[in-house]
């Protein structure tokens, strides 16, 4: 039983992080209710899980609710964009369907469907984890999103996988896992993009360690 509390032994720091990741995921979750407030949200999650892959945490609740507050704006300005963007091609995905017939030129107004909706969800992915690391503009901000996901496309990969499997452990094999849901996705991308954003953004020590001034 000693060895078991003991803070210096991986099951203890696993359970640690799944039981920060439940504790997060309820946080989102309330503060994503307004449907509008789900950017800032996301932002301040991630903005706390890339401190604890780091093991620089002080605090989940404190973190979380600084970083929704100091990013609301932009957060929910490129929210907003981004939910825009998914309806009108959601909206075009339905369309299609029903009026898809087999000749060449649905076959490719289908592919340019498909590759917008590839590109927006590479975008979706990396928008929000950016945006709770760096200062920039919603275009650069999105460009930034689309361009490293292309580039590094392994992690790309990984990090939609995460999200896919965890949609589908919740729907089709144990629905008690939403309680971790986005939480432990977004602990398990920030372990994943962590190195990367060190690559984009230099030291990490000099990035967006406060928030000091206000996000245009």
């Amino acid at each position: 039983m000693r060895d078991l509390c003991n803070t210096d032994k991986p099951l203890f720091a696993v359970l640690t992080k799944l039981t920060y990741s439940a504790y997060l995921n309820i946080l989102w979750l309330v503060c994503s209710l307004p449907i509008v407030t789900i950017g800032a949200s996301t932002t301040a999650l991630f903005y706390v899980t890339l401190k604890m892959a780091e093991d620089r945490d002080d605090g989940l609740t404190r973190m979380f609710f600084k970083a929704f507050r100091e990013n609301f704006k932009p957060a929910t300005k490129l929210w907003l964009i981004l939910l825009a963007v998914g309806s009108f091609l959601a909206v075009d995905g339905f369309v299609l369907r029903r009026m898809w017939s087999e000749n060449i030129f649905w076959t490719l107004l289908t592919a340019t469907l498909i590759g917008a909706a590839v590109l927006y969800g590479i975008v979706l992915l990396y928008a929000f984890p950016l945006l709770a690391r760096f200062e920039n503009t919603t275009f650069g901000i999105l460009k930034t999103a689309l361009l490293v996901g292309v580039r590094y496309l392994f992690c790309t990969l990984l990090m939609a996988a995460v999200y896919g499997i965890m949609g589908y452990v919740i729907v089709f094999v144990f629905t008690p896992a939403f309680l971790l849901g986005m939480g432990f996705c977004a602990m398990l991308c920030s372990f994943l993009m962590l190195r990367i954003l060190y690559l984009i953004g230099g030291d990490p020590d000099a990035v967006h360690e406060e928030y000091d001034h206000d996000k245009n």
